[in-house]
């Protein structure tokens, strides 16, 4: 990849941060809203013109793809360890539509889905080791509906869910038994967690552990509507993890001031006492963990073809809801968002722990 071209898709990835950073409500708003929205109202597409989940095509990772990104990790562009886990993975990417000529991306936008495939393969492949990896594309609502409190925006956010809730349905069908893992990022853990209270009863018994990263939760508000807890354990089975990742000297007002206050499906407030924080070193809510405690941070190469697997760099403690890391952290340059906000690296810091995390929790639900 030309340098050129290299700092084109830098850019891009700078805009995708603020699209999962919903809370740069605050933060240049005038000019970030005139930039980000896009043009015109919410249009409801015509009737039966989402994707169909029983075709290939709508899925981004189905173990019957050829070319799955889920089993090729950056990982020196290797195939991805053989699935040695029987548990059926459900993952629900980030916001990869950066235009603003609708509110909802399309699905055959191909620009899109090669930034789909990236997060895929730097992120999803880190369940393979436990199982089969299932991840649908889906009329994502574009970067400009996380800044906004409007009805255009909800809508976009309706649409969007509409489609994650149909493609899971489709997976459920698909695996009607054994263990589930759940897994999303940014604006898809947002889906993950509606999807977890509109399922509860579905995943009763099946749930190993959902994966809700990127995107605040809270213990009060938000939980006891899954009818699940934050994990305590590391071998606990059936619970959330959720981590937004900071560095040091952290300031998540952007974040606080769009979310704290907001009012949960519980009917009570979100307050950032209840902000939920699991360490994914650790397992358990509001560990801390040096960085001899990592068995691994992916890094990628500069033109993001491939990637290493670092040991021992990165630490990390929850303080106040929010994963401080520290050690030797990799050089990341703009990728970084004001206030020291790792957003995009919450997987790719922790990728190996990750994947441990995963496979001893499914050991220990098929223990029973």
């Amino acid at each position: 990849m030309c340098a050129r071209r290299f700092l084109i898709f830098v850019f891009i990835l700078i805009l995708l941060f603020v699209a999962g950073a919903f809370a740069i409500y605050q933060f240049g708003q005038q000019v970030l809203i005139s930039q980000a929205t896009p043009q015109g109202h919410f249009q409801v597409p015509p009737p039966r013109t989402g994707p169909d989940y029983s075709k290939l095509d709508s899925w981004v990772a189905r173990p019957e793809l050829t070319g799955n990104p889920a089993t090729t990790s950056f990982l020196g562009g290797r195939p991805a360890p053989v699935s040695a886990g029987d548990a059926a993975v459900f993952y629900v990417h980030p916001t990869t539509y950066l235009r603003r000529d609708r509110w909802n991306g399309p699905i055959e936008d191909r620009e899109s889905r090669q930034r789909t495939d990236l997060f895929v393969r730097s992120q999803a492949s880190a369940f393979s080791p436990s199982g089969a990896v299932w991840a649908p594309l889906y009329r994502q609502a574009a970067f400009g509906a996380f800044l906004l409190r409007s009805s255009d925006a909800d809508k976009a956010l309706a649409l969007a869910y509409s489609d994650v809730s149909a493609a899971f349905a489709e997976f459920l069908e698909r695996n009607p038994t054994g263990p589930v893992i759940l897994a999303a990022h940014s604006q898809g853990a947002l889906h993950l967690s509606h999807l977890l209270r509109d399922r509860a009863d579905d995943l009763k018994g099946r749930l190993v552990a959902a994966y809700v990263v990127g995107w605040p939760l809270s213990t009060s508000a938000d939980l006891p509507a899954m009818k699940l807890g934050a994990c305590t354990s590391p071998e606990e089975t059936g619970c959330v993890l959720s981590w937004q990742s900071f560095g040091s000297p952290a300031n998540p007002d952007l974040i606080m001031d769009a979310w704290e206050g907001t009012q949960g499906p519980t009917g009570l407030k979100r307050e950032r006492k209840d902000m939920l924080c699991v360490n994914p070193l650790t397992g358990t809510r509001d560990g801390a963990a040096t960085p001899t405690a990592n068995p691994g941070t992916l890094i990628p190469t500069a033109n993001f073809a491939s990637a290493t697997l670092e040991a021992d760099r990165v630490g990390a403690r929850c303080d106040n809801g929010l994963l401080l890391v520290d050690g030797d952290i990799p050089p990341l340059g703009p990728f970084v968002l004001p206030g020291n906000n790792y957003h995009v690296y919450d997987y790719a810091l922790f990728w190996g722990a990750i994947r441990d995390d995963a496979v001893r929790r499914l050991a220990a639900w098929q223990k029973g």
